[in-house]
Protein backbone atom coordinates (compact mmCIF):
# COMPACT_ATOMS: atom_id res chain seq x y z
CA UNK A 1 0.00 0.00 0.00
CA UNK A 2 1.50 3.31 -0.99
CA UNK A 3 0.89 6.07 2.23
CA UNK A 4 0.71 9.38 1.21
CA UNK A 5 4.01 12.07 2.42
CA UNK A 6 2.78 14.43 5.61
CA UNK A 7 2.86 18.11 4.91
CA UNK A 8 6.78 18.66 5.49
CA UNK A 9 7.59 15.16 4.37
CA UNK A 10 10.01 14.43 7.14
CA UNK A 11 10.75 13.94 10.51
CA UNK A 12 8.70 16.78 11.86
CA UNK A 13 5.68 15.29 10.76
CA UNK A 14 5.47 13.66 13.68
CA UNK A 15 4.23 16.72 15.62
CA UNK A 16 6.89 17.60 18.90
CA UNK A 17 9.69 16.56 17.41
CA UNK A 18 12.75 18.64 17.28
CA UNK A 19 15.77 18.24 15.10
CA UNK A 20 19.00 20.43 15.40
CA UNK A 21 22.09 20.11 13.53
CA UNK A 22 25.48 21.38 14.06
CA UNK A 23 28.34 20.44 11.61
CA UNK A 24 32.10 21.69 10.44
CA UNK A 25 34.16 21.57 6.68
CA UNK A 26 36.90 23.31 8.05
CA UNK A 27 40.07 23.01 9.91
CA UNK A 28 40.64 19.52 8.83
CA UNK A 29 36.74 18.68 9.77
CA UNK A 30 34.22 16.62 7.45
CA UNK A 31 31.59 15.55 10.19
CA UNK A 32 28.85 16.87 12.12
CA UNK A 33 26.10 16.03 14.85
CA UNK A 34 22.05 15.74 14.66
CA UNK A 35 19.76 15.53 17.61
CA UNK A 36 15.78 14.86 17.67
CA UNK A 37 14.56 16.00 20.32
CA UNK A 38 11.39 14.68 22.10
CA UNK A 39 8.88 17.10 23.28
CA UNK A 40 7.86 17.61 26.63
CA UNK A 41 7.36 14.63 28.95
CA UNK A 42 9.85 12.21 26.25
CA UNK A 43 8.98 9.89 24.10
CA UNK A 44 8.64 6.03 24.51
CA UNK A 45 11.43 4.30 22.27
CA UNK A 46 13.04 1.03 21.00
CA UNK A 47 16.10 0.12 19.28
CA UNK A 48 17.54 -2.24 16.38
CA UNK A 49 20.83 -2.98 16.32
CA UNK A 50 22.03 -5.15 13.11
CA UNK A 51 25.32 -4.17 11.86
CA UNK A 52 28.51 -6.31 13.07
CA UNK A 53 30.16 -3.07 14.09
CA UNK A 54 28.28 -0.55 15.79
CA UNK A 55 29.25 2.28 17.94
CA UNK A 56 26.05 3.18 20.39
CA UNK A 57 24.95 4.69 23.81
CA UNK A 58 22.57 3.81 25.97
CA UNK A 59 20.68 1.41 23.79
CA UNK A 60 19.90 -0.86 26.85
CA UNK A 61 17.70 1.17 28.19
CA UNK A 62 15.70 1.09 25.51
CA UNK A 63 14.89 -2.86 25.71
CA UNK A 64 11.57 -3.45 27.07
CA UNK A 65 12.26 -4.97 30.36
CA UNK A 66 14.80 -2.12 31.54
CA UNK A 67 13.39 0.48 33.76
CA UNK A 68 13.19 3.65 32.13
CA UNK A 69 10.49 4.60 29.93
CA UNK A 70 10.90 8.02 28.20
CA UNK A 71 13.96 9.17 26.24
CA UNK A 72 14.37 12.58 25.88
CA UNK A 73 16.55 13.37 22.53
CA UNK A 74 18.49 10.72 19.70
CA UNK A 75 21.78 11.82 18.74
CA UNK A 76 23.27 10.54 15.28
CA UNK A 77 26.90 11.68 14.91
CA UNK A 78 30.02 11.08 12.90
CA UNK A 79 33.11 10.96 14.50
CA UNK A 80 33.61 6.54 15.50
CA UNK A 81 33.34 6.09 18.93
CA UNK A 82 34.88 9.19 19.64
CA UNK A 83 31.70 10.79 18.21
CA UNK A 84 29.48 9.85 21.31
CA UNK A 85 30.75 12.61 23.20
CA UNK A 86 28.41 14.62 21.23
CA UNK A 87 25.98 13.24 23.46
CA UNK A 88 27.01 14.32 26.21
CA UNK A 89 26.84 18.10 25.19
CA UNK A 90 23.02 17.27 24.21
CA UNK A 91 22.68 15.84 27.62
CA UNK A 92 24.26 18.91 29.26
CA UNK A 93 22.44 21.23 27.53
CA UNK A 94 18.85 19.40 28.82
CA UNK A 95 19.64 19.01 32.22
CA UNK A 96 20.46 22.53 32.43
CA UNK A 97 17.09 23.13 31.32
CA UNK A 98 15.38 20.79 33.20
CA UNK A 99 14.37 18.06 30.90
CA UNK A 100 14.99 14.68 32.10
CA UNK A 101 14.34 12.11 34.77
CA UNK A 102 13.60 13.07 38.26
CA UNK A 103 15.45 11.24 40.76
CA UNK A 104 13.28 11.47 44.68
CA UNK A 105 15.44 13.06 46.95
CA UNK A 106 17.73 14.79 44.60
CA UNK A 107 18.17 18.19 42.97
CA UNK A 108 18.49 17.83 39.76
CA UNK A 109 17.53 16.13 36.33
CA UNK A 110 19.43 13.22 34.25
CA UNK A 111 18.43 13.43 30.47
CA UNK A 112 18.01 9.96 28.85
CA UNK A 113 20.01 10.11 25.36
CA UNK A 114 20.52 7.34 23.17
CA UNK A 115 23.17 7.82 20.33
CA UNK A 116 24.68 5.86 17.67
CA UNK A 117 28.09 7.33 15.16
CA UNK A 118 29.27 6.59 11.43
CA UNK A 119 32.48 6.55 11.18
CA UNK A 120 33.87 9.60 9.14
CA UNK A 121 37.51 10.28 10.88
CA UNK A 122 39.80 11.70 8.52
CA UNK A 123 37.98 12.45 6.09
CA UNK A 124 38.49 16.06 6.05
CA UNK A 125 42.01 15.83 6.27
CA UNK A 126 42.51 15.44 10.08
CA UNK A 127 41.62 12.43 12.25
CA UNK A 128 41.39 14.37 15.45
CA UNK A 129 38.69 16.62 13.88
CA UNK A 130 35.91 15.08 15.51
CA UNK A 131 32.44 15.97 16.91
CA UNK A 132 32.64 16.39 20.88
CA UNK A 133 30.33 17.54 23.33
CA UNK A 134 30.18 21.16 21.59
CA UNK A 135 28.87 19.80 18.89
CA UNK A 136 26.07 18.31 20.34
CA UNK A 137 25.20 21.58 22.67
CA UNK A 138 24.74 23.67 19.47
CA UNK A 139 22.83 21.02 17.69
CA UNK A 140 20.64 21.19 20.91
CA UNK A 141 20.44 24.93 20.92
CA UNK A 142 20.09 24.95 16.76
CA UNK A 143 16.98 22.47 17.00
CA UNK A 144 13.63 24.04 15.41
CA UNK A 145 12.64 24.92 11.51
CA UNK A 146 13.00 22.84 7.95
CA UNK A 147 15.18 19.31 8.24
CA UNK A 148 17.98 20.33 5.88
CA UNK A 149 18.91 17.14 3.70
CA UNK A 150 22.27 16.20 1.90
CA UNK A 151 25.59 17.34 3.32
CA UNK A 152 24.05 18.06 6.52
CA UNK A 153 24.66 17.27 10.11
CA UNK A 154 25.70 13.80 10.92
CA UNK A 155 25.74 13.12 6.82
CA UNK A 156 28.36 15.43 6.27
CA UNK A 157 31.09 12.91 6.39
CA UNK A 158 29.00 10.52 4.90
CA UNK A 159 30.01 8.02 1.96
CA UNK A 160 28.66 5.29 0.61
CA UNK A 161 30.08 2.55 -1.48
CA UNK A 162 32.67 5.22 -2.77
CA UNK A 163 29.78 7.51 -3.36
CA UNK A 164 28.58 10.60 -1.50
CA UNK A 165 26.63 9.69 1.19
CA UNK A 166 24.31 12.37 3.49
CA UNK A 167 21.37 12.54 5.40
CA UNK A 168 17.33 12.15 4.27
CA UNK A 169 14.61 12.29 5.77
CA UNK A 170 10.46 11.57 4.93
CA UNK A 171 6.86 11.01 5.73
CA UNK A 172 3.81 9.41 5.29
CA UNK A 173 0.43 9.88 6.38
CA UNK A 174 -1.49 6.27 7.04
CA UNK A 175 -5.51 5.98 6.39
CA UNK A 176 -6.40 6.94 10.07
CA UNK A 177 -4.40 10.07 10.44
CA UNK A 178 -1.52 8.76 12.09
CA UNK A 179 1.96 9.61 11.03
CA UNK A 180 5.30 7.52 9.69
CA UNK A 181 8.48 9.40 9.55
CA UNK A 182 12.54 8.60 8.94
CA UNK A 183 15.47 10.84 9.55
CA UNK A 184 18.35 8.73 7.77
CA UNK A 185 22.25 9.11 7.34
CA UNK A 186 23.79 6.63 5.06
CA UNK A 187 27.11 5.66 5.12
CA UNK A 188 27.49 2.32 4.38
CA UNK A 189 29.92 -0.88 3.40
CA UNK A 190 26.89 -2.13 0.44
CA UNK A 191 26.05 0.08 -3.23
CA UNK A 192 22.90 2.12 -3.21
CA UNK A 193 22.77 1.19 -7.00
CA UNK A 194 21.36 -1.99 -9.49
CA UNK A 195 24.22 -2.75 -11.47
CA UNK A 196 22.60 -3.37 -14.43
CA UNK A 197 20.85 -0.29 -14.52
CA UNK A 198 23.00 2.40 -12.61
CA UNK A 199 19.49 3.29 -10.69
CA UNK A 200 18.80 3.62 -7.24
CA UNK A 201 17.51 0.39 -5.23
CA UNK A 202 15.05 2.22 -2.97
CA UNK A 203 14.53 4.79 -6.08
CA UNK A 204 11.10 2.29 -7.16
CA UNK A 205 9.41 3.20 -3.13
CA UNK A 206 9.89 7.21 -4.13
CA UNK A 207 6.42 9.39 -4.19
CA UNK A 208 5.64 12.61 -6.58
CA UNK A 209 6.51 14.17 -3.51
CA UNK A 210 9.62 13.42 -3.08
CA UNK A 211 11.23 14.40 -6.36
CA UNK A 212 13.46 14.70 -8.21
CA UNK A 213 12.13 12.70 -10.86
CA UNK A 214 13.99 9.42 -12.10
CA UNK A 215 14.74 7.91 -15.28
CA UNK A 216 17.27 5.07 -16.55
CA UNK A 217 20.44 6.26 -16.55
CA UNK A 218 22.36 6.32 -19.98
CA UNK A 219 25.33 3.11 -20.30
CA UNK A 220 28.02 5.77 -20.17
CA UNK A 221 26.66 7.08 -16.76
CA UNK A 222 25.84 3.56 -15.47
CA UNK A 223 29.30 2.27 -16.05
CA UNK A 224 31.01 5.61 -14.44
CA UNK A 225 28.76 4.57 -11.41
CA UNK A 226 30.29 0.68 -11.56
CA UNK A 227 33.63 2.00 -12.10
CA UNK A 228 33.43 4.14 -8.63
CA UNK A 229 31.78 1.30 -6.69
CA UNK A 230 34.00 -1.51 -8.13
CA UNK A 231 36.82 0.75 -6.50
CA UNK A 232 35.55 1.45 -3.13
CA UNK A 233 32.21 -0.81 -2.68
CA UNK A 234 31.72 -4.04 -1.43
CA UNK A 235 32.99 -6.64 -3.49
CA UNK A 236 36.98 -4.68 -2.03
CA UNK A 237 39.53 -8.29 -1.01
CA UNK A 238 39.56 -6.08 1.72
CA UNK A 239 36.37 -4.87 3.09
CA UNK A 240 36.30 -1.50 4.75
CA UNK A 241 35.30 -1.19 8.43
CA UNK A 242 34.52 2.59 8.26
CA UNK A 243 30.57 2.37 7.80
CA UNK A 244 26.90 2.60 8.90
CA UNK A 245 23.61 3.54 8.26
CA UNK A 246 21.56 5.29 11.32
CA UNK A 247 18.39 6.43 11.70
CA UNK A 248 15.23 7.27 13.95
CA UNK A 249 12.07 6.49 12.73
CA UNK A 250 9.03 7.80 15.28
CA UNK A 251 5.35 7.93 14.85
CA UNK A 252 2.64 9.86 16.01
CA UNK A 253 0.75 6.68 17.65
CA UNK A 254 1.38 5.89 21.25
CA UNK A 255 3.25 2.50 21.07
CA UNK A 256 5.07 0.57 24.15
CA UNK A 257 8.54 -0.37 24.78
CA UNK A 258 7.76 -3.32 22.58
CA UNK A 259 6.71 -2.17 19.97
CA UNK A 260 9.01 0.59 19.24
CA UNK A 261 11.26 -2.23 19.32
CA UNK A 262 9.13 -4.14 16.75
CA UNK A 263 9.03 -0.86 14.76
CA UNK A 264 12.61 -0.57 14.47
CA UNK A 265 13.46 -4.02 13.51
CA UNK A 266 10.62 -3.88 10.87
CA UNK A 267 12.32 -0.45 9.42
CA UNK A 268 15.52 -2.08 8.99
CA UNK A 269 13.69 -3.91 6.12
CA UNK A 270 14.14 0.00 4.44
CA UNK A 271 17.69 -0.56 4.48
CA UNK A 272 17.22 -3.83 3.23
CA UNK A 273 15.00 -2.59 -0.16
CA UNK A 274 17.83 0.36 -0.52
CA UNK A 275 21.37 -0.96 0.06
CA UNK A 276 23.47 -4.24 -0.64
CA UNK A 277 24.41 -6.02 1.00
CA UNK A 278 23.13 -4.65 4.02
CA UNK A 279 24.04 -4.96 7.84
CA UNK A 280 27.14 -6.93 6.75
CA UNK A 281 30.16 -7.35 9.90
CA UNK A 282 31.36 -4.05 9.02
CA UNK A 283 28.61 -1.56 9.07
CA UNK A 284 27.12 -0.72 12.58
CA UNK A 285 23.55 -0.34 11.35
CA UNK A 286 21.26 1.07 13.91
CA UNK A 287 17.88 2.19 13.72
CA UNK A 288 15.77 3.78 16.80
CA UNK A 289 12.21 3.88 16.74
CA UNK A 290 10.13 6.73 18.72
CA UNK A 291 6.60 6.93 20.03
CA UNK A 292 4.59 9.96 21.16
CA UNK A 293 2.99 8.73 24.35
CA UNK A 294 -0.08 10.59 24.49
CA UNK A 295 -0.91 9.78 20.82
CA UNK A 296 -3.51 7.62 19.95
CA UNK A 297 -3.50 3.60 20.57
CA UNK A 298 -3.39 1.76 17.18
CA UNK A 299 -5.18 -1.45 17.23
CA UNK A 300 -3.62 -4.07 15.73
CA UNK A 301 -4.62 -3.58 11.93
CA UNK A 302 -3.19 0.06 12.64
CA UNK A 303 -0.44 -1.32 14.05
CA UNK A 304 0.26 -3.31 11.37
CA UNK A 305 0.04 -0.28 9.29
CA UNK A 306 2.85 1.55 10.99
CA UNK A 307 5.14 -1.34 10.29
CA UNK A 308 4.47 -1.19 6.64
CA UNK A 309 4.79 2.39 6.71
CA UNK A 310 8.38 2.49 8.48
CA UNK A 311 9.76 0.74 6.39
CA UNK A 312 8.77 2.76 3.58
CA UNK A 313 9.94 6.19 5.20
CA UNK A 314 13.22 4.29 5.91
CA UNK A 315 13.73 3.88 2.12
CA UNK A 316 12.43 6.97 0.79
CA UNK A 317 14.60 9.02 3.44
CA UNK A 318 17.77 6.73 2.88
CA UNK A 319 17.24 7.69 -1.27
CA UNK A 320 16.41 10.96 -0.33
CA UNK A 321 19.91 11.89 1.11
CA UNK A 322 21.52 10.98 -1.18
CA UNK A 323 20.16 12.56 -4.11
CA UNK A 324 20.50 15.95 -1.90
CA UNK A 325 24.25 15.05 -1.01
CA UNK A 326 26.65 17.28 -3.24
CA UNK A 327 29.76 16.46 -4.34
CA UNK A 328 32.98 17.00 -1.74
CA UNK A 329 36.51 17.36 -2.00
CA UNK A 330 39.14 18.03 0.68
CA UNK A 331 42.95 17.02 1.10
CA UNK A 332 41.41 13.48 1.77
CA UNK A 333 39.54 12.93 -0.91
CA UNK A 334 36.48 13.55 -3.39
CA UNK A 335 33.28 12.02 -3.01
CA UNK A 336 31.04 12.47 -6.02
CA UNK A 337 27.17 12.73 -5.37
CA UNK A 338 24.86 10.28 -7.49
CA UNK A 339 23.46 13.33 -9.26
CA UNK A 340 27.27 14.38 -10.53
CA UNK A 341 28.16 10.68 -11.26
CA UNK A 342 24.49 9.98 -13.09
CA UNK A 343 23.08 13.05 -14.58
CA UNK A 344 21.32 11.49 -17.36
CA UNK A 345 19.04 9.86 -14.18
CA UNK A 346 18.21 12.96 -13.03
CA UNK A 347 15.25 14.99 -14.53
Amino acid sequence: MEYPAGPTNSLLDVAGLRVGQFDRRDDGHLTGTTVVLAPDGGMTAGVDVRGGAPGTRETDLLHPTATAQRIHAVVLTGGSAYGLAAADGVATTLGAAGVGVELPGIEGVVPIVPAAVIFDLGRGGRFDARPGPEFGRRATSAAGGKVQMGCVGAGLGAVTAGIKGGLGTASATLPDGTVVAALVVTNAVGSPIDPRTGELLGARLLLAADGPTLRRPSEGDRDAIAAVIAAAGPELRTPSITDTTIGVVATSASLTKAQCAKMAATAHDGLARALNPVHTQFDGDTLFAASLPDGPVPDPIGFHHILCAAADVVTRALVRGLLTADTVQTPAGMWRSYRDLVPSAVM
